[in-house]
């Protein structure tokens, strides 16, 4: 698995999206009001139902997977964590039975 590690600030916060051209399809059902609702905001923006909710569906979904796959450190748990990395501890005799194992 791969995780990104991205140095924060005190109060920063970042996105970018970018939304690919596909011909895949997605289908749902939904209330009247909530169609209504929908239909108004893309009309809101100048854009078509379908890109409105592409648009945000996708922002959305970006968001939960970069939680689920970002560590935000600060700079010195940044620090901390490289040195770390750079020299971790040697293997304690639990760890070294434990990777023994078949």
């Amino acid at each position: 698995m791969t995780y990104n590690i991205r140095i924060i600030k005190s109060g920063e916060t970042a996105m970018s999206t970018t939304v690919a051209n596909e011909s895949s399809r997605i289908n749902l059902r939904t209330s009247a009001d909530a169609k209504a609702m929908i239909e108004r905001a893309a009309a809101l923006m100048g854009t078509t139902v379908s890109g409105f909710m592409l648009q945000n569906a996708y922002e959305a979904a970006r968001r939960v997977v970069s939680d689920y796959d970002t560590l935000m450190l600060t700079q010195r748990d940044f620090e901390a964590f490289a040195a770390s990395m750079e020299k971790p501890p040697k293997p304690r005799a639990a760890l070294r039975k434990l990777m023994a194992r078949p």
